[in-house]
């Protein structure tokens, strides 16, 4: 089989889908790979490493595209990639399918198959340790005053209090908010409506991170008194209220500042994506910092963290053909969003009203023995194509 890298071209995007260790691992079991020039040149890793490791540079990503029976890159599809895609081609990556209807029509049309990056983990993806991480560091500094903020040190002065910081949502990404938050002396409160998790995280930390359940009154109230709000929460996209509101804004401090890594629309009234171009706006007074892939901005480590992770899918994939590698990982399976013309991604069918199948009927192998795996999303679909009802 022959593997292409694409070379990311999202705007402010950094990142690499694999690094030169991962290409020379599947070099050495047999796979031609091919990297496109400079594929990895922002995260640190130059064309002469890929081709120390075995892999071929190809000088475009047109050129992958045309060659490669299996392409992959970090994140979504861009319009101008829609009419390079072959059919029966395999293709892994970020596609966020539910909110991206037109990629969901090219991929559907040129009848690819497609994996969603995003819902493959097993155990988190490193690029939401990472978004959290990189998330809490990018609200500190938009929180400086040549930014428009408030200008507090993050773990206060000798006489000056440091800076009181909300998370919501305590998934794999508001975790590592809280834990860099917290390293680098920050006042920390976290939100969830799982009180297990909200007691992991007290226990964690010694009782030194507050916890609350997340609910609009006791959310209205924190965030009233930060200077720090970072939402974690991957908000339902059919969700009919925010889950902070205008007023909520307003009421913060001016100066304060809002870090939505999440990015999904309807969650923050006062939300609009930005890039690392021009990462903040003002409104209300409060600094937006609402940056779509903040782990760019810190591509070499998760280049590494992430390729290492999502390897073995690869491999898998490679060796065993992509109907038993389903049926040996549960995850890889929900992830699949569309094949060869058809949709197999159910949330994508519940929030776009679209007909779809699932992966293990498309496939043949719902009569296996198939490693199991929770929904990836809360939304669920009996929009069933008719021929697979």
């Amino acid at each position: 089989m022959k593997f292409g890298v694409l070379k990311d071209i999202k705007n402010g995007e950094y990142r690499v889908v694999m690094t030169p260790a991962e290409a020379n691992i599947l070099v050495s079991e047999g796979t031609e790979v091919y990297v496109a020039h400079n594929a990895g040149y922002a995260a640190g890793f130059d064309d002469e490493a890929y081709e120390a490791a075995g892999a071929v540079i190809i000088e475009s990503n047109e050129e992958i595209w045309k060659t490669c029976d299996f392409v992959a890159k970090v994140k979504e599809i861009e319009e101008e990639e829609y009419e390079l895609m072959r059919e029966n081609q395999l293709i892994y990556c970020c596609i966020h399918p539910a909110a991206h209807r037109e990629e969901v029509d090219a991929l559907l049309r040129k009848k690819v198959i497609a994996i969603t990056a995003e819902d493959s983990h097993r155990y988190g993806s490193p690029n939401c340790e990472a978004a959290g991480k990189a998330g809490a560091f990018m609200g500190l500094w938009a929180m400086l005053s040549i930014n428009g903020g408030c200008g507090k040190f993050v773990s206060g002065l000798g006489a000056a209090p440091g800076v009181k910081a909300v998370v919501c949502g305590l998934g794999t990404v508001g975790k590592a908010a809280v834990e860099a938050l917290y390293t680098m002396g920050a006042w920390v409160s976290a939100a969830d409506i799982n009180i297990g998790v909200l007691r992991e995280v007290s226990s964690k930390y010694n009782g030194q991170v507050n916890t609350f359940v997340s609910n609009r009154y006791n959310l209205a109230k924190e965030i009233a008194d930060a200077d720090l709000v970072i939402n974690c929460v991957r908000w339902p996209k059919n969700a009919t209220e925010f889950m902070i509101d205008r007023s909520m804004v307003a009421s913060m401090h001016r100066g304060a500042v809002i870090v939505d890594v999440s990015n999904d629309y309807g969650c923050i009234e006062t939300f609009h994506e930005t890039t690392h171009d021009d990462p903040i706006y003002i409104e209300e007074g409060v600094v937006h910092y609402c940056v779509s892939n903040i782990p760019g901005a810190i591509a070499g480590s998760t280049s590494q963290a992430y390729a290492a992770g999502i390897l073995p899918h690869f491999q898998s994939i490679i060796k065993n053909g992509l109907a038993e590698a389903c049926v040996r990982d549960g995850f890889l399976r929900r992830s699949l969003t569309a094949y060869k013309g058809y949709l197999t991604h159910e949330e994508t069918s519940g929030i776009q009203n679209r007909p779809w199948v699932k992966p293990e009927i498309i496939l043949g192998i719902q009569d296996r023995k198939l490693d199991p795996a929770p929904p990836a999303t809360v939304t669920r679909s009996e929009n069933y194509y008719p021929e697979f009802q």
